[in-house]
């Protein structure tokens, strides 16, 4: 890979494009929004300015770094790439309406990969003329650290396809899993049933989110949290591959109904100051 393109410059967007220059390939980051491509760029900004600031990078790797990465509201700078990867809101329509634009842009050997947490490849793949070139390539947050990425096949991505996504997985330093498509494919199936069973506990016995949260992390169960975790990936992000998987499997992946009412509130966590927590303060 010469080039690649990250299409959606929100929570993930900064850091896929701080792991794609990171490895020395030069990167677009496009949005719609003038406003949300600064962010991404300052985001893999401050991640370069942490190491920096720890002694493992002098100030000019750090600009030379930075300058591999070219912020944009359209597609210019798309008719070279090589790989281009999609991180934009989950769902399908807005998906397939970026894959067809991405269909008409990107040379005709580019693969089209998508960040999605659950969607189905497939799918995304129907608004293109290229499904065997459609790819799921999903990081986890924060993408900058998480070393893992599932390598998700549709029902036509070519076998060639999930060898050069592999491949690229590699390059940029990420430890891939290959796998079908199937609803929350590898570790969200994993992660939404064991949170499940946390959103039912905690339903059931009214304890709060933090004593869960600390219990948890205290056991070293996990890292973090879970509901400081949704607050993190966004309680709308987190709902709406609940509510695909709770489709798909039924009460096997029970939903919090009081995260729900606060999706209707509009507190979506951390992007807006609250969810199950108060951010900011």
């Amino acid at each position: 890979m010469f080039k690649a393109a990250v299409v959606g410059a929100g929570t993930m967007g900064g850091e896929i494009a701080f792991t794609i220059a990171s490895a020395d390939i030069p990167v677009v980051l496009k949005d719609v929004d003038q406003r949300y491509v600064d962010q991404g760029l300052e985001k893999a900004r401050s991640i370069w300015q942490g190491r920096v600031d720890a002694g493992k990078m002098t100030a000019d790797e750090l600009e030379r770094r930075v300058a591999l990465i070219t912020g944009t509201t359209d597609y210019s700078g798309f008719g070279d790439v090589d790989f281009v990867i999609e991180a934009v809101p989950e769902r399908m329509e807005v998906k397939q309406a970026v894959f067809a634009e991405l269909d008409d842009v990107t040379p005709g050997h580019a693969i089209l990969a998508s960040n999605t947490s659950a969607l189905s490849i497939t799918e995304i793949a129907e608004a293109t003329s290229r499904p065997d070139r459609v790819v799921g390539f999903h990081y986890f947050y924060p993408a900058s650290m998480m070393r893992l990425i599932e390598v998700i096949e549709g029902l036509e991505t070519s076998p060639e396809t999930t060898q050069a996504a592999m491949s690229f997985a590699q390059t940029i330093r990420k430890l891939a899993i290959r796998c079908d498509e199937a609803p929350g494919f590898v570790v969200n199936r994993i992660l939404n049933s064991s949170f499940g069973e946390v959103f039912r506990f905690q339903e059931e016995s009214g304890a709060s989110f933090e004593a869960i949260d600390r219990a948890m992390t205290d056991a070293k169960a996990t890292p973090m949290g879970p509901f400081f975790l949704v607050d993190l990936l966004g309680l709308d992000t987190v709902g709406h591959v609940g509510r695909y998987l709770h489709e798909s499997f039924g009460d096997r992946f029970p939903l919090h109904q009081g995260m729900l009412e606060r999706i209707e509130r509009g507190e979506l966590g951390a992007k807006t100051g609250k969810g199950f927590y108060e951010h900011g303060k």
